[in-house]
């Protein structure tokens, strides 16, 4: 198995890619691996690995893996039946990825199972929905908040997949940031005694106040322009904001706030 867990990793193929293959969870794949032979596994998975390798096995489990040598030919055919495999397991729903290069289309099949693996997770479904909500909502707000790219890759380098000193964004600000998010998380795991529990909740109910305050402010400029938008239907002698009047109920929307009304 040792020689299968090296041909793997000099062909590329990821443990997520092979879970796809397979149709089993990632999981399962790392079980299958830690296996001392190969003709332990399901036979039906172990099919599809043999196919997918294009190799025999003996009675020991290891057969001819050993002497297989990854050349540009084999390593693009296995990538192909590797990819066929993967468009045959793939479910109904349609994702259109039209316009997206073959990284960023793995990057999205490779995501995309894994979250999928994830809800389906008896044991941990509830946490794992609102863990990946919560990263839904990060991914909504990236743009506008370049800490949460940071943070990223901050934990991509503490899980060990990144180097530490690769920075693919805003060099100075990213430093600082790491330097200061590792304090934090620092304190949090090995300095809580030595904190003060009333700096705590004091730095705590801040954080709170500013965050409704940000939401008082947002609620205010809603109804502010709802305020405008009817104001606006109104002087115009419209009834609703439709595709064909937006543009000049927006006109009179920004006429009425200058007039400061």
């Amino acid at each position: 198995m040792n020689d299968l867990n090296k041909l793997l990793q000099e062909l590329g193929i990821s443990k997520v890619r092979l879970a796809k293959y397979l149709g089993v969870s990632r999981q399962m794949v790392y079980n299958y691996l830690e296996l001392d032979s190969i003709n332990k596994w399901p036979k039906e998975k172990k099919i599809l690995l043999l196919k997918l390798l294009d190799i025999d096995i003996d009675d020991s489990g290891e057969g001819s893996i050993s002497d297989i040598k990854v050349t540009t030919d084999y390593l693009l055919a296995v990538e192909n039946r590797l990819n066929e495999g993967l468009k045959d397991n793939q479910d109904n729903d349609y994702l259109d990825l039209k316009g997206l290069k073959k990284e960023e289309h793995q990057l999205v099949s490779d995501m995309t199972f894994l979250i999928k693996e994830k809800l389906v997770d008896p044991q941990n479904h509830e946490q794992n929905f609102y863990a990946l909500q919560y990263m839904y909502n990060c991914l909504q707000s990236m743009d506008n908040v370049p800490e949460i790219k940071y943070t990223l890759a901050y934990l991509s380098k503490a899980c060990g997949f990144t180097n530490p000193n690769v920075f693919k964004f805003n060099e100075d600000q990213q430093y600082i940031f790491e330097g200061v998010i590792y304090s934090a998380f620092n304190l949090f795991s090995h300095g809580r005694s030595s904190v003060s529990k009333t700096k705590i909740i004091e730095r705590r109910n801040a954080f709170v106040q500013e965050i409704e305050s940000r939401n008082e402010e947002k609620l205010s400029r809603t109804q502010q322009l709802e305020t405008g938008r009817i104001q606006a239907l109104r002087e115009l002698g419209y009834s609703k904001l439709t595709t064909e009047n937006a543009q000049e109920v927006f006109e009179k929307m920004a006429e009425i706030e200058s007039r400061g009304v």
